[in-house]
C-alpha cells in the first residue's frame, strides 16, 4: 500500500491544485483590507506568519468587515450574527477577534433600556411613552413638568447621585399623568437608572393574594427598594387600614429614610389624598395615620398639577 504521505504529495503536486491555491493566496493578499493590515503591522509580520495565517485571512475577507446596517441582526450574514471580524496579531500568528457591529450595539442598548423599567399592571402604551408623545405646546403645566423631569435627570448626570425628591402629579382624569410617568421611566432608562412603575389599585389587590403564597414580603421589598419608584393612580383604590399602614406606610417610610426618589400620580392633591387616606373601608376616620403617610409623601415628592383636556375621550 502506498504511504499516505506520498499520496498527499502527488495530490498537492497536481498543477490544478497548485494553481487554485496560488490564485486563492493572491486574491487574499491583494484584498484592500488585508493590504492595509499588513502595511500597518509590517514590522511584526513576516512571510512565514502570513503563510500560516492564510485560512484566518480568508475567513476575515469572506464576510462583512463593516456593519452593513441590515436593520436587524437576524438578517446578518456574518458567521456570528451581529459581530464583525477584526484582525490582530497574537502568539506569532495573525488571528481574528469578533466585535459587536453598530446594529448589534443598538439592539443591545434597546434591550438594556427596556430591562431598566420594571412594571406591575401597567398598560403597554404607558410603558412605551416618550417625551415626544407628550403634548406640551400651549400647556404650561406640561412644559413645567417636563423641565422638572429633565432637571432631575441632568442632576443625576452631573453628580452621579439621584435627587431625593420625585414629583407628585395630580389632575383630572385622562390628562396624561400615567403617560408622564412612563415617559419619565424611559428617559431614566437611557441614563441607566432603573425604575419600578406600579399601578397601585391592582398592586394592592395582588398583595392580598400574596399573603397566601408567602410572596408578600419579597414583592413589597422589590417596590420599596427601587432606585426610582413610580406609584400610578394613588388614591383610586378604596383604602383599607392594612393597605395604608402596612403597605403604603412601610414603602414610603423606607424611601423617606433612604432618601430614594418617588414619583406619584393621583386625581387628588395633597389635602384631598390625606382626606381619602383618613377614611378606611370600614368607616373609621384616622386622621393621624393619614397625616403620617402624607408627611412621607411630601418628603419624597414635589407637588405639580397636570392640566389639559381628557385625552381618553
Amino acid at each position: 500500500m502506498e504511504p499516505i504521505k506520498e499520496s498527499l504529495k502527488r495530490v498537492v503536486n497536481v498543477p490544478s491544485f497548485q494553481e487554485r491555491y496560488e490564485a486563492m493566496r493572491k486574491s487574499i493578499l491583494q484584498h484592500e483590507k488585508i493590504q492595509q493590515f499588513l502595511k500597518e503591522n509590517e514590522e511584526a509580520i513576516d512571510a512565514q506568519m502570513i503563510e500560516h495565517s492564510l485560512l484566518k485571512l480568508n475567513e476575515y475577507i469572506s464576510q462583512s468587515t463593516d456593519c452593513c446596517k441590515c436593520g436587524t441582526t437576524a438578517q446578518c450574514t456574518n458567521y456570528l450574527q451581529g459581530f464583525i471580524p477584526k484582525l490582530l496579531i497574537t502568539n506569532g500568528r495573525i488571528d481574528i477577534t469578533y466585535e459587536r457591529c453598530e446594529q448589534k450595539i443598538l439592539e443591545d442598548e434597546r434591550r438594556e433600556i427596556a430591562s431598566m423599567v420594571s412594571s406591575m399592571h401597567m398598560p403597554k402604551e404607558v410603558l412605551q411613552a416618550t417625551f415626544e408623545d407628550i403634548t406640551i405646546a400651549g400647556n404650561r403645566s406640561r412644559l413645567d413638568i417636563a423641565q422638572q423631569i429633565m432637571a432631575f435627570i441632568q442632576e443625576y448626570r452631573a453628580t452621579g447621585e439621584l435627587p431625593h425628591k420625585g414629583l407628585y402629579l395630580y389632575g383630572e382624569f385622562g390628562v396624561g399623568k400615567s403617560f408622564i410617568l412612563g415617559a419619565t421611566a424611559n428617559e431614566l432608562a437611557k441614563v441607566k437608572v432603573k425604575s419600578v412603575i406600579v399601578y397601585v389599585p391592582e398592586f394592592l389587590r395582588e398583595l392580598k393574594a400574596a399573603m397566601a403564597d408567602h410572596t408578600l414580603e419579597s414583592k413589597v421589598d422589590f417596590v420599596k427598594k427601587a432606585p426610582v419608584l413610580m406609584l400610578d393612580d394613588l388614591g383610586a383604590e378604596a383604602i383599607s387600614q392594612w393597605a395604608r399602614d402596612e403597605i403604603l406606610g412601610t414603602i414610603l417610610h423606607y424611601r423617606m429614610s433612604e432618601q430614594l426618589p418617588t414619583f406619584i400620580s393621583s386625581n387628588f392633591n395633597y389635602e384631598e389624598l390625606e382626606h381619602h387616606l383618613a377614611h378606611s373601608q370600614r368607616g373609621e376616620v384616622e386622621e393621624v395615620k393619614a397625616r403620617r403617610i402624607m408627611e412621607r409623601i411630601k418628603a419624597t415628592t414635589t407637588l405639580m398639577r397636570v392640566e389639559g383636556e381628557n385625552l381618553r375621550r
